[in-house]
């Protein structure tokens, strides 16, 4: 095992801001971590401005984010660790497949290219964007039933009402769309290459009560890895939701990872036969 990389980058996910981290952002600081969390481009702004005025993120497209990510990391000292939640996940995988990053953690990723997997609960919790086309340039913000059945389904009314006046903003619909139509095309911005060998090591983290990224998802695209001889590992916790990273319990899922990608920095693990 080797500690050598100490800075975390964390990306935030759809219909959030860098402050949905603000408790592992702590716990990794208190580890010892430099732990960095850049915004989407537009979305370094609180909550409160984001929802009054989000037109700076209308247009907003994978591969602008998934840049914006690039340029950060490759400005860094060394490789770091990179964990990304929902879009953020996914975002994640694109990274390491570009061949940066010295780990990285997706959690409840949001589908690449190439997985076909789609539960109707992901549909569901979805439609309030892809049911009209014209969100594809726009941004969207969840009313509170929408959030608490994507978020925060197993939270009390109240919990996930007090979440979503803290963390919800309204989210760039092309993104979702471009996600929904990448296996439409063959050039599409959340692309990889499953039998990369050469990027860093990749952990899947699954809710088992997630609506938004159901686990069948996280965990068909762990099988896509497979033909890889680089190290790709699934983790399911069974009863958490897609807001696994702020709901109650969250420590044990910032923990797992936090551990795993310690323990799995490029070269600390040998790679599978």
């Amino acid at each position: 095992m080797t500690t050598e990389t100490s800075t975390i980058v964390l990306i935030h996910g759809l219909w959030m801001t860098p402050l949905s981290w603000e408790h592992w952002i702590d716990r990794y600081r208190r580890a010892g971590h430099e732990v960095l969390a850049p915004a989407w481009p537009g979305l370094d702004r609180d909550v409160d401005a984001l929802r009054e005025d989000p037109s700076a993120i209308e247009h907003l497209g994978v591969e602008e984010i998934v840049d914006h990510y690039d340029g950060i990391i490759r400005a860094l000292d060394a490789p770091p660790i990179i964990m990304g939640h929902s879009f953020g996940g996914a975002f994640t995988e694109v990274l390491l497949d570009r061949g940066l990053g010295a780990a990285g953690v997706a959690i409840d990723a949001a589908a690449v290219r190439g997985i076909k997997t789609l539960p109707p609960a992901q549909l569901k919790a979805a439609w309030p964007v892809l049911k009209n086309p014209a969100n594809n340039h726009r941004a969207v913000m969840l009313t509170p039933s929408e959030f608490r059945y994507a978020f925060a389904n197993t939270m009390s009314e109240d919990d996930a009402l007090a979440a979503y006046e803290r963390y919800a903003v309204p989210g760039p619909g092309r993104v979702l769309f471009q996600g929904a139509l990448a296996n439409f095309n063959p050039h599409a911005a959340t692309r990889v290459d499953f039998h990369n060998d050469d990027r860093a090591p990749l952990l899947l983290i699954a809710g088992g009560a997630d609506h938004t990224v159901p686990a069948a998802v996280d965990e068909a695209t762990a099988k896509r890895y497979r033909k890889s001889k680089a190290v790709t590992d699934y983790k399911l916790f069974p009863d958490r939701s897609h807001f696994t990273i702020g709901e109650a319990g969250w420590e044990q899922v910032a923990d797992y990872a936090l551990q795993w990608a310690v323990e799995h920095v490029r070269g600390a693990v040998p790679a599978p036969s």
